[in-house]
Formats: structure tokens, sequence, C-alpha cells
């Protein structure tokens, strides 16, 4: 079976071809974030989803394929993987936890996870604070040579076996750099605390309260065809069966229910003011997505009022730069209009 490239090696292939002269350009900016969508499939995406929220008024878009085998056109309310915009809701749900003193930013690793110390570095010196804004030095599991991207680990200690016992890329706290390993850790700390799973949290505590009756924590927890198919260039099979379970990469919901999560998140209704007040101190409040097939952004544009949320069922080669550049024409559309 041909294997699924890394993300590094499609974010280096994108970045040459971008550099590649005769790469075609994007055409002139159309009138309607419709047309937009529409003519973005000449890009190379099999598929495209884009929700916008500006001052109260939804508005759902979509073109090319919800499954191209079948010639399933595409669905505007599919369920998507939407990879690493996971760790909003967990960050959100770490600052609920420590408003409720059931977590403290403070705490190390391995008071937490004491099993850890002596096989992650620096265990004893990295806080719950340092792994939730990405400082902790800890490797990322996803760039380990030997992450099996087209057969993902069907469990979390397998994950982390990848990185245990190895060096720190950095003393903790010293500088920044984005690991998944963060957050596979910090969902193992808040099954720890809470005695049973944090995904039954986020549901309680966040999904519910905020009606988002389509969003999900696993795969596993869906009727697969309800999920939008996702390809890869130069790899032919749906890939929507790997199935990514690590804490932070593994929810699934439609592109609605994010936007409406996400603009909770901005305008201060998902939290108390010292829920917001500690969620400020420890992350952001957008995100992107990029799993094999899956590309995703979820931003919010104060100065338009606008929560734009965009869903590309293509990844590999210069899909995400073009994903990126179709996303940055939408908003230019929204701020012509």
């Amino acid at each position: 079976m041909k294997k699924i490239p890394s993300l590094l090696t499609y974010f280096v292939i994108g970045f040459a071809l971008a550099l590649t002269p005769g790469c075609s350009l994007l055409p002139p900016l159309p009138d309607t974030v419709e047309q937009e969508v529409e003519n973005a499939l000449a890009r190379g995406f099999d598929g495209i989803i884009v929700y916008v929220e500006q001052g109260g008024e939804p508005a759902l878009y979509a073109a090319g394929w919800k499954n191209r085998e079948d010639k399933i056109p595409a669905d505007p309310h599919a369920l998507f993987k939407i990879a690493s915009i996971s760790k909003l809701y967990i960050a959100a749900a770490a600052a609920k936890m420590v408003h409720e003193e059931r977590l403290s930013l403070d705490k190390t690793l391995a008071e937490y996870l004491p099993e850890l110390a002596g096989r992650i570095a620096h265990a004893e010196k990295i806080t719950l604070r340092m792994m939730l804004k990405h400082r902790s030095g800890i490797p990322n599991f996803t760039d380990m040579p030997d992450y099996p991207w087209d057969n993902p680990p069907r469990d979390n200690r397998e994950i982390l076996e990848l990185v245990l016992d190895r060096s720190a890329e950095f003393e903790p706290n010293k500088k920044y750099r984005y690991s998944n390993t963060n957050y596979l850790l910090i969902g193992a700390i808040m099954d720890s605390t809470l005695g049973h799973s944090h995904h039954q949290y986020i549901k309680e505590e966040i999904l519910k309260p905020l009606g988002l009756n389509h969003t999900y924590s696993l795969l596993s927890e869906v009727d697969l065809d309800d999920v939008m198919s996702g390809y890869h260039v130069g790899y032919e099979p749906d890939i929507k069966y790997n199935d990514f379970i690590q804490p932070g990469g593994s929810m699934v919901a439609t592109a609605e229910d994010v936007g409406i999560f996400l603009r909770a998140l901005n305008d201060g209704s998902l939290f108390s003011e010292d829920e917001q007040a500690i969620y400020s101190s420890i992350y952001r409040y957008e995100h992107t997505g990029l799993l094999p097939g899956y590309q995703s952004i979820a931003q919010y544009h104060k100065e338009l009022d606008a929560v734009v949320i965009q869903f590309v069922n293509t990844s590999g080669g210069s899909m995400w730069m073009k994903s990126e550049a179709v996303y940055r024409r939408v908003v230019r559309i929204l701020k012509r209009q």
C-alpha cells in the first residue's frame, strides 16, 4: 500500500511548487463568496465548504464532491475532521477546570503523571501552562519519521511511546514550538483528574450549553456516511477511514458548529469573566487543522465582526497554500462588501 506522506513532506512540496516558475495565479476576485467557492475547484480541490457568520447572519457555501467515487456533491452540513482545531476545545475545557480548581496551571507534568518522570525530559519542570502554550520543549510525535500516517495508532500510549526517552527540543519555557504531544498529555491529565474521559467533560461543559449537536470527540462516534471523504494528491483512495484518536486532533464537526463555537469563544459567551481571563492567558482564539485528506481554517475577524470557517477535503502538494489563498480571498470579498 502506498504510504501517505508526512505533514512536513507536503509543506515542503507545497512551498517548492509555490516558487516554481509558471505556477498559475488565482483569477480576479469575484463579487460574491459563492462565486469564489465555486472557482476554488479550479485549484484542484475535491470539495470545499465555507461558513460565514457576520452580525448574526449565517451563510453556508459548498462546491465539489463530498465523495468523488460515488459522485456525491459537497454537502455544507457534512461532518469533517477538524484536526488541530480540536485544541481550542481542550484549551477551553482546561480554562474551566482551572477556574474550578480541579487543575493548576503551575503544577508539573511529573506531579500530574508521575509515571512519566524520567521518561520525558524535564517533566519535573514542565507545567500545565507550558504545555497549553506549546512552551514545554517536548518533541512532537507527528514529526517522528516512523509516525504511521497511513495506519494511525489505536492507542494513545502507543503514540506517546514515539517520544518517550528522547531529548528535549529546548529547556522548558525558553521557546515556543508547536507540539501535538503537549495536547496528548493534557488529555491524559484531564482524564486522570476527572476520573473519566475529558471528551465527556467537553460535551457537558461546552458542546451541550452551546447546542452543538453536530460536534463529536471521535470519528468512532459518528456514522461515516455523514463524514466528508478525504483525498490526498497522488494517493487515490478515500482516506476518511483513517482514525486519529489523539487529544487535540480527533474531533469531527460541521462547519456551522465550529463557527458557533468560535463565535462563543471570541465574544465571551462561552466563559465567565474569570474563565475568559484564564483562557486568554493560555491559548489563542483561532486555529487551523491539517490531517491527510482534511484542511481547515477557523478564524474570527474582529474588524468585520465575522466568523469564517473553511474546510477543504484535499491535502498534499501545494493544496495548503492554495487553501490559505482562497480563504484570504473570501475575507477580502467580505471586506469589499
